[in-house]
């Protein structure tokens, strides 16, 4: 509802314009009324109307006078005067100070009302001007942001005329990539979010004003509800499309481990092993031969080389994109740790194969006979592999419960590339890494709960130091706390 004040020397034309015109009809509440300019002033100050309707002629402080340093501290006031002088200086005085409407006396309730109904569709207008500018901005700044993304350095100039002055202020970038468009994270004093929708892709840019400050990751550290993939954090913009690609590797993996929450690119592996300037085919092809999805993987190289078809490279091009092609899948096979002796046996030379091939068809061809070798080779090793191993990283979990245990730690123990072993161990567990490591240590601090322990001591046990979060995490394990657990005699 908009506001209105009302002032005049004039007790009569005061209580008969306060009773006769109902102000909740015309769209506004009347907040205020004073008999002379200096109460006018105060009150003015006081409730901050949208509308200050005010006679001329008043003692103290005059209504032109009383207009001009109201128009000066809130310049999209809406006034209206009226006044017994319809001399030309007043209504010129008037004028210039853009009141909406001038009323000679004697004044009637229709005057009244109807430079009231100007004011409020004045207001109205300037509302949705207002509403239109900030989203054109909005909108500038998030295509500004986006480019930020997908050109890196060469579109910092665009992205600061964008962000305004505050783009100076930035010390560092990190991207989120979420699973739920409608997930709200809010602004904070130290970082700035910049929402972003990319065809499918839900994403989120951070910029930090402090890299010191972790009050961004307050919503997403207890966040159950979608995953959420990010980049590391850079303390450049120019380094945003690593961060980027980053955050969606992280949502991918994220979303096939189906690990609601928040997943972290630094959780994936070392930065080394996760090559940040593949094609998205090739990203996705590599995805799906990580994770040992062969006919998903023949799908999408087989829609790979029908765009390669087309785009009729010549012979010396084809090869070195197709060879390329086959290393990234020897690199994936080398994530096994396993020698890569069994499957290039000695003579077996692919790359000279196919500098004897003559047409694009033999050259296509190669390629899907090669990948889908290495592919078989790479499931026959975590068949035979993955019961051991994932053996031998439980039993290690089980004995390292009382502290932080990281996917990375635990890979080393049992000598895999981290990225493998946590698609390895979802594979034969049937869950993630992360859950089951929650689920383990839940489990343990239920024996924990029967004996005379604090809360604090069985949280600091099982691998939680804070024992809000110990009992954060319990109760969306087991619906109760660790308190009611225990008083309830669960478990004894």
């Amino acid at each position: 509802m908009l506001k209105a004040v009302l002032f005049d020397d004039e007790f009569i034309v005061l209580k008969g314009l306060i009773k006769l015109i109902d102000w909740l009809e015309c769209g506004v509440e009347l907040v205020g009324t004073a008999k002379d300019g200096l109460s006018a002033l105060s009150i003015f100050r006081q409730h901050r109307p949208d509308i200050v309707i005010t006679d001329i002629r008043m003692p103290g402080l005059d209504g032109l006078e009383l207009i001009e340093k109201i128009r000066t501290e809130a310049p999209d006031t809406m006034c209206i005067v009226f006044s017994g002088y319809n001399e030309f200086d007043y209504v010129k005085k008037a004028i210039n100070l853009g009141v909406i409407d001038y009323l000679e006396k004697p004044i009637t309730l229709e005057k009244v009302k109807d430079g009231i109904r100007k004011a409020v569709v004045r207001i109205q207008e300037q509302s949705e001007m207002s509403m239109l500018k900030r989203e054109s901005k909005q909108q500038l700044l998030i295509h500004s942001t986006l480019q930020l993304l997908l050109r890196g350095e060469e579109a910092i100039c665009g992205w600061e005329e964008q962000f305004g002055h505050e783009a100076c202020k930035v010390k560092g970038i990190t991207v989120l990539a979420l699973s739920d468009e409608h997930m709200h994270l809010p602004n904070g004093p130290d970082y700035r979010l910049v929402p972003i929708k990319n065809g499918g892709e839900h994403l989120v840019v951070v910029f930090h004003f402090d890299l010191q400050s972790a009050c961004w990751t307050e919503s997403l550290e207890n966040y159950t509800q979608a995953t959420i993939g990010s980049g590391n954090t850079y303390s450049s913009v120019s380094l945003a499309s690593i961060s980027y690609k980053e955050a969606q590797r992280a949502l991918r993996y994220g979303t096939y481990l189906e690990d609601k929450g928040w997943i972290k690119f630094g959780e994936l592996g070392e930065a080394e092993s996760i090559n940040l300037h593949l094609t998205k085919i090739e990203d996705e092809v590599l995805f799906d031969m990580r994770i040992g999805d062969i006919e998903a993987l023949m799908h999408k190289l087989d829609n790979y080389l029908d765009e390669f078809r087309k785009m009729k490279p010549d012979p010396e091009v084809a090869g070195i994109e197709l060879m390329r092609m086959v290393f990234h899948a020897l690199e994936v096979a080398k994530e096994t740790g396993q020698s890569l002796a069994g499957l290039n046996p000695p003579g077996h030379l692919p790359e000279r194969k196919l500098l004897g091939m003559q047409t694009l068809e033999e050259m296509m061809f190669w390629l899907r006979e090669e990948i889908e070798r290495i592919m078989h080779w790479i499931i026959d090793v975590r068949t035979r592999s993955k019961h051991a191993a994932v053996e031998k990283a439980a039993i290690y979990m089980n004995a390292h419960l009382g502290r932080d245990l990281t996917q990375q730690e635990v890979a080393d123990h049992v000598g895999m590339n981290v990225t493998y072993f946590s698609l390895l161990f979802k594979e034969e567990m049937g869950v993630s890494y992360i859950k089951h490591l929650t689920k383990i240590r839940i489990e343990k601090s239920k024996a924990m709960l029967n004996e005379e322990l604090s809360i604090q001591d069985i949280s600091e046990r099982v691998g939680y130091y804070h024992a809000r979060h110990f009992s954060e995490v319990f109760k969306k394990q087991t619906g109760l706390t660790p308190g009611q657990f225990r008083s309830m005699g669960i478990g004894t």
